[in-house]
This record gives C-alpha cells, sequence and structure tokens, in this order.
C-alpha cells in the first residue's frame, strides 16, 4: 500500500474503450463488463453548436466589432506597469520594504496586462452583462487609484501586481467589486441593464472601495508620490476608452440577448422535459442566466459557483440517482448553471445534456465538463454538449482572438515567447463549430495518459497477436536500427531511443536536417506505428550522424529540456518553467538564501528524475487553482518528505547514455 501512494496510473476514456472494452455484435457499441455481468456502455459524445443569430448594429455585433477591439488594444492598463511611472528622484529615499516592492513591481506587470485584456475578450465570449461589469469594476479600480493620488494616499498595489492562477478561473468570487454585480440593481423601468458612464459616480464609490481594500491583509502599500504624475493621467485616459467601450455597447437588453433566447428554446422545446447542466467560466454569468431564466418562469432550477456554500447538496438535488440521495420531486432541479467548480469530482449522469454557455476556449475544459455526465450509471446513448456561436462568425472570431494575441505578446519578452493567454487554438473552435464527430473523445495531450500504460498496450497488443515477439525481442542487440517508408515529407528523419543517463526512456526525432520535428513522446511514438509486414527501406544517409545528434542532445541539458519534460504545456515543462522563474526572482523577507538553494536542489531533481504520480496530478491542479508562491512551497515541501520525484539513490550517480534502437522514416 505505501508503495501504491507513489502511483496514479491515467487512462483516457478512448485509451480504454480501444483497448478493454468489449463490442455489442447487434448494436456495434462498446462497453466494459463486470465481473457479476453487468454491462457499461459508452455514449457517443455529440458535439452540437447553437449559432445564434446577430444583426449589423446588435449588441452582440458591437461586442465583437473593429471598433471595441481596438479600444481594447489601446488600453495602457496602468496599474499593471507601476514601474514604469517610477519616480527615481522620490524613490531613492524609500525604507528597504519599499524598495523590495518597488523592485517586484515589474516582474508580473506585462502577464498581468495579457491576462487582463484576454479576460476582457473571454467575457465578452461569456456574456455581455459579464463583459460590462468587467469594464465597470476596471473604471472602480481605476478610481481607487486615483482617489488616493489626489488625496497623497498610499496605492494598494498587492491585488495588482501578483498575478493568481485564479486570474481567468471564475475570477469573480475573491474580486471585492463582486457584491455589486445584480443586474436587478442596474435594471431600469424599461428593462433594460445600464452600467454607469459618468466618471462622477466611480470617483464617489472610490473612497468606499479605498476603505475596503485599507481592511484586507493581502495588500500590500507604496507611497503614491513615489510615482510621477503621468500615472494619473493615463489612469484617467483608460478610464474615458473604457467608458466609450460601454457606451458602444449601449444599455444590455435581456430581452433581445439572441443567445439568451436560444438558451430557452433549448429549456422548452429541444430538451423540455431532460435534465440540462449549463456550464459557464464566469459566476457574474451564472448568476445573470440563472435570474433571467427564473424571470422567464423556469423554476426547477438551481446554480453552483464558487460562492456556493454546498455544492455537494446541489448536486445531489440535480442528480439524486447517481449520487443516491433521496430529493422530493417538489425539490429536484431540472437545470443546473454552474461554474468549473462542478467540472471535476461531481456525478452529475442523471443528465446527458450538456450546455457550454462561453464560446469555447480550450477544449481540455469542455472535455472536463463532458465527464461529469459520462460516467457509469450513464445510461444515454449519446452525450450532447451544446456550445454557443454567433451565426457565420467564427471566422471573424478567430481573427480577432489571433489580433489580441499578437498584440498582447508583442513585448511580452519578460515572461517569453511560450506564454499562453488563450488556451486551445483555432482548428478546435472550428471542429466544434463544424460539429465534427470525436473532437470531445479525448486531448491530444500526453499528459492525458501516463506513456507507460501507452507504451504497456502497444506490447501487449503486439504480443497478443505474435506471442513470438516476447523471446525475439528481449534478445535484440542494443544499438539496433531499422528504417521505414515516412507518412510524408515532414516526417522524414531519425527517431532514436536512448536510455539516459538517468534512467529515462527518451525519444527523440530529427529530421534529415538535423532539426526537431516533435519532442512529444505520444506524437512519437504514434508516427513510428506500422504494420508487421511494413517493408524495410534503405537507411538515411546520415542515420548515424542524427542517432549522435541525438545522444549529444541528451547531454545539454538547454536543449534537452522540452524532450524529458515533456512540451510546453505538460505539467513537468510548466513547473519547470514557473520554478526557475522564481529562482531568478530577488532575494526578500520571505525568498531567503536558504530557500533559493533549496529550490535549486528541487530543480534539479526534477530535471534528473521523474515525478511521482500522484505529485504530477497534484501540481497540475495547483498550476490552474494555487498563486507561484504556494506551488513553490508545495514543492519544496515535497522535496523535503521525499515525495516529488521517483529517485533510485542506488542508481542515481552519473552514467553515459545508452543507444536502445532507433528507426528511420525515409519521405522517398
Amino acid at each position: 500500500m505505501e508503495l501504491m501512494k507513489l502511483f496514479l496510473v491515467r487512462r483516457t476514456r478512448t485509451f480504454i474503450k480501444e483497448n478493454y472494452a468489449k463490442t455489442d455484435p447487434k448494436s456495434g457499441r462498446k462497453y466494459l463488463e463486470f465481473n457479476d455481468g453487468r454491462r457499461n456502455y459508452f455514449p457517443d459524445r455529440v458535439p452540437k453548436a447553437i449559432k445564434f443569430k446577430t444583426v449589423d448594429g446588435d449588441q452582440y455585433s458591437r461586442l465583437y466589432s473593429e471598433e471595441m477591439i481596438s479600444m481594447m488594444e489601446e488600453l495602457r492598463l496602468p496599474r499593471y506597469g507601476l514601474s514604469t511611472y517610477e519616480d527615481t528622484s522620490k524613490t531613492t529615499s524609500a525604507s528597504e520594504r519599499d524598495k523590495r516592492l518597488l523592485e517586484n513591481l515589474s516582474r508580473a506587470g506585462q502577464r498581468m496586462m495579457g491576462f487582463c485584456k484576454s479576460t476582457f475578450f473571454k467575457r465578452i465570449d461569456s456574456s455581455g452583462f459579464s463583459f460590462l461589469l468587467t469594464l465597470y469594476r476596471h473604471i472602480l479600480r481605476n478610481a481607487v487609484f486615483m482617489y488616493a493620488i489626489e488625496n497623497k494616499l498610499p496605492l494598494p498595489i498587492g491585488d495588482e501586481n501578483e498575478l493568481p492562477d485564479t486570474y481567468i478561473e471564475d475570477e469573480d468570487i475573491n474580486d471585492i467589486f463582486d457584491h455589486d454585480n445584480d443586474e436587478e440593481d442596474r435594471m431600469s423601468g424599461d428593462g433594460l441593464i445600464e452600467i454607469p458612464t459618468d466618471m462622477k459616480i466611480y470617483m464617489a464609490k472610490a473612497r468606499e472601495y479605498y476603505n475596503i481594500l485599507s481592511g484586507k491583509n493581502n495588500v500590500d502599500w507604496l507611497d503614491s508620490t513615489y510615482f510621477r504624475r503621468s500615472l494619473k493621467t493615463h489612469l484617467k485616459q483608460d478610464c474615458e476608452r473604457l467608458i466609450k467601450m460601454i457606451e458602444l455597447c449601449g444599455k444590455w437588453n435581456p430581452t433581445t440577448d439572441q443567445k439568451l433566447n436560444e438558451l430557452q428554446d433549448l429549456l422548452t422545446k429541444t430538451h423540455g422535459n431532460e435534465k440540462v447542466l449549463i456550464f459557464t467560466q464566469y459566476s457574474d454569468t451564472a448568476n445573470y442566466v440563472y435570474r433571467q431564466l427564473r424571470r422567464r418562469g423556469f423554476q426547477q432550477i438551481g446554480r453552483a459557483t464558487g460562492a456556493s456554500s454546498n455544492p455537494t447538496s446541489i448536486v445531489e438535488h440535480f442528480s439524486p440517482l447517481s449520487n443516491k440521495a433521496e430529493v422530493s420531486a417538489s425539490n429536484e432541479l431540472r437545470i443546473l448553471v454552474a461554474t468549473d467548480v462542478l467540472s471535476e469530482g461531481q456525478n452529475l449522469q442523471d443528465s446527458h445534456v450538456i450546455v457550454n454557455y462561453d464560446l469555447p476556449w480550450a477544449i481540455i475544459r469542455l472535455i472536463q465538463r463532458a465527464g461529469r455526465v459520462d460516467r457509469i450509471g450513464q445510461e444515454a446513448e449519446q452525450i450532447f454538449c451544446y456550445s454557443f456561436f454567433p451565426a457565420d462568425q467564427v471566422e471573424n472570431i478567430i481573427r480577432l482572438r489571433q489580433r489580441l494575441n499578437d498584440r498582447i505578446n508583442e513585448n511580452a519578452s519578460i515572461v517569453g515567447s511560450d506564454e499562453v493567454f488563450f488556451e486551445g487554438n483555432a482548428k478546435n473552435l472550428t471542429d466544434m463549430y463544424n460539429e465534427k464527430s470525436g473532437v470531445l473523445d479525448d486531448d491530444e495531450d500526453d499528459s492525458d495518459v501516463d506513456l507507460a500504460s501507452y507504451a504497456y498496450q502497444i506490447w501487449k497488443n503486439a504480443t497478443d497477436a505474435n506471442p513470438r515477439l516476447k523471446q525475439i525481442i528481449p534478445e535484440l542487440p542494443d544499438v539496433i536500427y531499422s528504417t521505414r517508408k515516412a507518412s510524408d515529407v515532414l516526417h522524414d528523419g531519425v527517431v532514436t531511443y536512448i536510455k539516459t543517463h538517468n534512467d529515462y526512456d527518451l525519444l527523440t526525432w530529427f529530421n534529415s536536417k538535423g532539426e526537431v520535428i516533435s519532442q512529444s513522446q505520444k506524437k512519437i511514438l504514434q508516427a513510428l506505428a506500422c504494420s508487421a509486414d511494413e517493408p524495410a527501406q534503405e537507411p538515411l544517409d546520415n542515420h548515424f550522424d542524427l542517432v549522435e545528434k541525438a545522444v549529444e542532445n541528451t547531454k545539454n541539458e538547454n536543449t534537452n529540456v522540452s524532450g524529458i519534460l515533456g512540451n510546453r504545456f505538460s505539467t513537468r515543462y510548466r513547473i519547470i518553467e514557473l520554478l526557475q522563474n522564481y529562482y531568478e526572482r530577488p532575494l526578500d523577507l520571505f525568498f531567503t538564501e536558504e530557500k533559493r538553494q533549496l529550490l535549486k536542489l528541487a530543480i534539479d531533481d526534477i530535471y534528473n528524475f521523474q515525478f511521482v504520480e500522484s505529485t504530477k496530478v497534484i501540481l497540475g491542479r495547483l498550476l490552474r487553482v494555487s498563486t507561484n508562491d504556494d506551488i513553490v512551497d508545495t514543492v519544496l515541501e515535497m522535496y523535503k518528505n521525499g515525495t516529488l520525484c521517483r529517485i533510485d539513490h542506488d542508481h542515481a550517480e552519473h552514467k553515459d547514455s545508452t543507444i536502445i534502437c532507433s528507426m528511420g522514416l525515409r519521405a522517398n
């Protein structure tokens, strides 16, 4: 049992379906058979696009207009770039504490700017009301700074210059401004929701919110006289631009909210008698959708956000059968509006209809949502996964996303070119729009299934087909090589299988020019797949040169990082990147030299040894929900407890890498 605590074997739905499931000869459906003979069939995940109509000049077309995006691009966001406004003639006499705070100001600034602008766009895709609230809160925060500057008070910099990883994960629940979000408070007599466009209103509220911040213990403060006058000027200019963005959108009209109207039709016509689970990324949107549907007559409806006191109880009322809960018919929910607080770890398979109210971004998020109802006990043959798209505008949205992403990253050298502000890609968005079959089955990232399981299944399938391989393959000598025909000209080159000096099994793939084709171990395995009767080809002229390059590559820590750590979206890669950036930060009261040296030892272990599997899962989750400080502290605690990496101390000393075999891929 102690040994098993160190491992977690993760196998994806597709992996299990392809390798362990049986096929019903009558229906052709895949199923798992339990020891008592019961069958659990795999439902088909069916992507469905709800394409709501937009008309030139309506509220949605104004949201997605070139004018709106241009104003978004022009925002300076000075609160996230305070270091550029520092008046060095004033800060030379600052206290040591203030100097440390000033030194840290620029570290997250560019990254925060990127996340802020990307969040603006994501909330446009969520709901017009949520977007308007974001603009409202941003103006309020600017007004707090302007109030402090005008009254020569300290600036609250702690909540602006630290980037929590929850910044794009239901960000509303920890915001001091979130109690000012009820659309009922903003609804005028004509039923329209109005966001203030008079700067005097914001300045009047600034004092109230400044006092709220003064009572919080997670905010650092800096003397406002440390900064040049241009800070207030640029804050004011941003406010003026944000107000123009509010004016461009205009008052929000829920009755002509075409997205909401399409949702109502889905709930009353398409799935009028079925349970429906509605997901959104933001609690603002969840609250808006919940309230508006109740106004439209839906009674058996609930909501679950990060602010919900008891999400489990809400889940039981929505899905009592799968949770074995006793719920009266009058208290049972037919509709549940939820943020991703329910996207993992809940049984919701009483329903087989999911609605993604936000426009899809990261495909893995949609896969996780589908997994909440695609669980043992799901009896439906199909799970319907709906996503909203403005009709005939998917290409325009992709273009606007790319344009904003390019602009965000133009000056992102502080955090490196691999920073990802918009998860997913245009292909995923297009596939969802076109309702491509299989798009929601599994993500292609290496982290979805442990490679040991994947490699073992390749071995098992091969030896089941030809048992003699169990004797033949172990007797093959090291450095054996062969060549097969490549699937296309882009795949030519050599794959080398190396056991590194620290016992990593590593596949490297160079093309005939010596350039890396892929560092994804799973993709390399897939590229090598062929039948037993595949004819051998003549090796490439530089086959052995490429093998030598692969060996040299493993000796160079700087060039083999991606190959060993996985692709840039993998947990290992992201953890190493985070730890290295943290390691280079200036020392302060909390980041001491002792902690820095301990962090270096932990980084070395991650480079040289594999994560304990359960640790990899824990850190993967922390990357989504915790601050950098918390992640670093967790890594160091794991290192001290010996639960960070799997280390064989008897074989940890340096030794040479070993070439196991190599496979050439010839394009012609």
